[in-house]
């Protein structure tokens, strides 16, 4: 196999590589096994192309045009003239499913199932950064901007998947390169014959593989890879635990200017809580009578790692007219329905949208998203709550004790996801929990014998400021000191109530806020809030409040008899209406992702924004990708056309003498453009051999390049002053030789600005100045000449 096959296959692989960070993206690996021969064919059809040999140009078009075949053929082969032709009704069809694609990757959470959309970006997508990576490394033999496209390719499947094996495509993505930059180097090498080094070999010993060079080259990758892979290891972490004190909001700005910090549901509430400047965030009108109830829910904590909770991952809708029932919620359970219009302030940017639960009808204007399992509205394209006015319906849901103590095993799905744990939870959390809700003879006695002993009896103290630390000790630290904040308490009664068998999670939101005197209600920014919810079959999703001194106890969990700490179970939770419920059945609310979650008994979970900002959707990634893109194709084009100029310069020629000619002052004025990319001016007023002289002196040349240079310089010399010029032999290899000498003498700094930034690219503007002063001088002389009249009539 040639040193260009080599280096073609080492690309195609680096490609294939760095596609594998797109795997946590999508369900199924199948796009992988078929991007393979796709790939393999590209490279094929450029190394035949190249040994045909074509023209650059022309190699990039047959591997452009192949790659259009391979995928009319996989794709749109019913749409194809003769079933691989691409013709009008084939690119409709592609752009059709383009656009299924967007609707595909803007519907579904990560990881998203394999639709042909999905499957036309992913493979499409990775044979063209395929095609530029060859076109770079092989096609015009510089690998090392090849790692400009496969970086792109990294950076927008590492920024959408966001997962914790990050480091490990970026492991086999950086191997790949590397892997393709000392196939580079071998090829050069090779280029100049037997590679030596080391000591002399004893007669009959092998020939030597990789010496000095290329071992020196394997080092330096294995180093830089290690540094890369080690040092985000040990700087600090920049993500808080499950108890952090502090944290950036969500919203735009950090709550210290123009714009509160909104709560973040990832991290800590203590800035909000402990903040000197309590704002005033919402405004709320409602119809109810009730306020104490009034909690307004952003969004629900369900997946636990044992060190923070977080939400998980669901896909999003539009949002519907009409909203549907809560999951579980019975058709015996009495509810009200109350009407509240929220108005945000200007100062309050939230990705969320503040609501009381459940919703059963939102109206707002903006570019909203519904989140069907958890009920959730979320920004779009970076819309929030600054300034909105929008009115929510909801379900004032009234159980009684009874019905919650007598409720049913939910279904073994809802069961399987909200009373996992993770095994480093500490043991002394379910012996706790095990210890407190003993002789409970339901799950609801053990839920308000844990809210009972956080809120009451367990000695626990309300303070904003303690620290109690961090990581899968933080609950064991807070039982044991007993001091904390909403966040503690809430995290840690939804953990024990998992150890319990009891389906749990955390909302996030504001406690009721204050009333005023005409009559609206304002929410503060220290009225923000977490609180576990606890699932009952029949009932759905119910409010616990273990935090002392903050929100309201809920009815449901009052005791009317003294000493006992439960309630009444046949005393409704407050006053409960008569009145038949508005909403729709459970069945008949049940969707087609409900449903795939076992008859509708599924876990709630919010909506994730794609990221912490909520303006990084799907479009938005899209274009981030196009962005780049264009941005390496900038970076890249004084480096393709000093390549491309090159490659003429030194390229084949015509035989005939004047054919030489012209080839050896093309090859002297590229070895002197070489000298000005690395520093060394031109001087126009100096002879060949002075000139030559000088680029000696400056470069600090080696006998072996200088030699060189003065070669040219003869010839050039030959062809400009001799009667008969001698045809001088080998002027484009001493040309490369003398370029690769500047190289070398040359500092990193002046060898990066030489490649992608080359000082005789402002050859460029001088010849389009040329041009457009030949265009003006054409057009005057066209122009014709008018003659002035005289004044007399004839």
């Amino acid at each position: 196999m040639s040193g260009r096959a080599r280096l073609a296959l080492c690309a195609a692989a680096a490609t294939l590589m760095t596609s594998c960070a797109l795997l946590p993206l999508v369900a199924e690996p199948t796009w992988l096994v078929q991007l393979i021969p796709l790939l393999a064919v590209q490279t094929g059809v450029g190394a035949a192309a190249r040994r045909v040999p074509l023209g650059r140009a022309l190699t990039v078009a047959a591997q452009a045009v192949v790659t259009l075949l391979l995928l009319t053929l996989a794709f749109a082969r019913q749409h194809a003239i003769a079933g691989l032709v691409p013709g009008p009704d084939t690119f409709r069809y592609f752009a059709e499913l383009l656009r299924q694609g967007a609707n595909d990757v803007s519907q579904y959470a990560i990881p998203a199932p394999v639709t042909d959309g999905i499957k036309l970006m992913l493979l499409g997508g990775v044979l063209v950064i395929g095609l530029l990576v060859d076109l770079l490394a092989v096609t015009l033999r510089s690998a090392a901007p090849a790692g400009l496209p496969l970086l792109a390719l990294y950076s927008v499947a590492a920024g959408l998947s966001g997962g914790g094996a990050d480091w490990l495509w970026f492991l086999v993505a950086a191997a790949g390169y590397l892997m393709l930059l000392l196939a580079e180097g071998r090829e050069r090498l090779a280029q100049w014959g037997r590679v030596f080094g080391g000591a002399p070999r004893s007669p009959g010993a092998p020939e030597p593989g990789a010496v000095a060079p290329a071992r020196a080259g394997r080092r330096i990758g294995a180093v830089a890879l290690g540094v890369a892979l080690v040092v985000p290891l040990v700087l600090p972490a920049m993500h808080g635990g499950l108890l952090d004190p502090a944290g950036t909001g969500v919203g735009a700005g950090n709550g210290d200017g123009g714009t509160i910090s909104a709560v973040n549901p990832l991290v800590s509430l203590r800035d909000n809580l402990n903040t000197n400047d309590d704002r005033q965030v919402l405004t709320l009108r409602t119809s109810s009578n009730d306020l104490s109830d009034l909690y307004l829910r952003i969004v629900s904590l369900d997946d636990f790692d044992g060190t923070t909770w977080a939400p998980a991952q669901r896909p999003v809708v539009g949002v519907p007219d009409r909203l549907p029932t809560p999951l579980g919620l019975g058709a015996g359970v009495r509810r009200g329905e109350v009407r509240t219009t929220v108005t945000a302030a200007d100062t309050y940017a939230q990705n969320w949208l503040p609501m009381p639960y459940p919703p059963s009808e939102v109206r707002v204007s903006g570019r909203w998203r519904y989140e069907p399992v958890g009920m959730s509205l979320v920004g779009d394209r970076g819309q929030t709550t600054r300034g909105e006015t929008y009115q929510v319906t909801s379900l004032d849901v009234e159980p009684t004790a009874a019905q919650l103590a007598a409720a049913p095993q939910p279904s073994a799905a809802l069961r399987r996801e909200y009373t996992k744990v993770p095994a480093a939870l500490p043991k002394v959390v379910a012996r706790t929990a095990r210890e407190i809700t003993a002789g409970a003879t339901s799950h609801y006695d053990e839920a308000v014998k844990l809210q009972d002993y956080f809120a009451v009896t367990g000695g626990f103290q309300y303070d904003t400021s303690v620290k109690v630390g961090r990581g899968s000790d933080a609950i064991a630290n807070f039982l044991k000191k007993k001091e904390g904040f909403c966040v503690h308490f809430s995290f840690t009664m939804a953990a024990m109530a998992r150890t319990l068998g009891i389906p749990a999670r955390v909302a996030v939101g504001f406690a009721p806020g204050t009333p005023q005197a005409d009559g609206s209600v304002a929410v503060n920014q220290k009225d923000a809030h977490a609180w576990p919810e606890l699932y009952f079959e029949g009932v759905g999703w119910t409010r616990f409040e273990p935090t002392p001194t903050r929100g309201t106890t809920p009815s449901y969990t009052q005791s009317d008899t003294p000493g006992t700490s439960l309630p009444d179970e046949a005393l409704p939770s407050k006053g409960a209406s008569s009145a038949p419920s508005a909403a729709a059945s459970p069945s008949e609310s049940c969707g087609g992702e409900l449903r795939r979650l076992e008859a509708c008994g599924s876990p709630s979970a919010a909506a994730l924004p794609r990221s912490e900002d909520g303006g990084a959707g799907p479009g938005w990634w899209a274009l981030s990708g196009l962005g780049v893109l264009l941005a390496v194709a900038v970076l890249l084009s004084p480096l393709l056309w000093r390549q491309r100029v090159r490659g003429r310069r030194l390229g084949g020629h015509g035989r005939s003498a004047q054919g030489t000619a012209a080839h050896t002052l093309a090859a002297w004025q590229e070895l002197t453009d070489a000298a000005w990319d690395h520093g060394i001016p031109p001087d126009e007023s100096l002879t060949p051999r002075k000139a030559a002289d000088r680029i000696v002196r400056l470069g600090q040349l080696d006998p072996a390049a200088g030699a060189a240079v003065g070669r040219v310089a003869d010839a050039v010399e030959q062809v400009l002053f001799a009667a008969r010029p001698c045809p001088a032999a080998g002027v484009a290899q001493d040309v490369r030789r003398v370029t690769e000498a500047l190289r070398g003498t040359a500092g990193s700094g002046a060898r990066l600005r030489a490649l992608f930034l080359p000082r005789s690219g402002v050859r460029v503007l001088w010849a389009a100045s040329a041009r457009w002063q030949a265009f003006r001088d054409r057009a005057a002389a066209a122009r014709p000449t008018l003659r002035r009249t005289s004044g007399q009539r004839g």
